[in-house]
């Protein structure tokens, strides 16, 4: 390990920081191009998501400032907060969206199976109430796994927001979870976060 005075030093601070401020640079470039999404919703959700990310990287970078020594009267805790909060806002924004998509999908795949089954499914001897709500919960579920079996891209983006929640969640105390699976969510996140640089047809596309 280099000491203080390695000449090695200086350079991985620089390199960090270059690092840090291209993330700022770009979710700036992503807020710019969601502003253009043609559907409403999806533009709103992702524009503010990508807002927040800028802020998040932004406290980021401040803290890693306050972590070098360059600036030592930063508060740590507050500026971890403010991260936090801004990332927890972009995580919720993005899981919106998918959520809507997901809706949309689900209303696509109802269209269809109406249009194959014309005539009304005929109720059995001694249907119940319980019996109902029981069919509708399964059917429900079905339609979910189907919509978004035929959509791996939206699956994806939605596991992998959910497991990033989860970590924000725990650091500002809306939401406890034990270190064990915040671990796992982060393995399940990084795994899909694999996925799709090493498969771009992956990702999930804005209209």
């Amino acid at each position: 390990m280099p000491s203080p005075a390695s000449p090695t030093r200086p350079r991985a601070g620089t390199d960090s920081s270059g690092f840090r401020l291209g993330n700022v640079v770009h979710a700036i470039q992503a807020t710019q191009q969601s502003i253009h999404t043609t559907a409403l919703v999806p533009r709103l959700c992702l524009t503010l998501a990508n807002l927040n990310r800028v802020v998040y990287f932004i406290c980021d970078t401040i803290l890693w400032v306050r972590s070098v020594g360059l600036a030592s009267h930063i508060n740590k805790e507050k500026w971890r907060m403010w991260a936090a909060r801004h990332y927890c806002c972009s995580l919720l924004l993005s899981l919106a969206r998918d959520l809507y998509e997901i809706s949309l999908q689900m209303e696509q795949a109802t269209r269809d199976r109406a249009e194959r089954e014309k005539s009304p499914p005929q109720d059995p001897p001694g249907y119940s109430v319980a019996d109902e709500e029981t069919e509708w919960l399964q059917s429900f579920l079905l339609l979910l796994f189907r919509s978004l079996r035929k959509h791996p891209p939206l699956l994806l983006d939605t596991v992998k927001n959910f497991c990033d929640i989860l970590n924000p969640l725990d650091q500002l105390g809306i939401y406890k979870s034990n270190p064990g699976i915040i671990g796992l969510g982060g393995l399940v996140s990084s795994l899909a976060g694999i996925i799709i640089v090493a498969y771009p047809h992956m990702k999930l596309k804005t209209q």
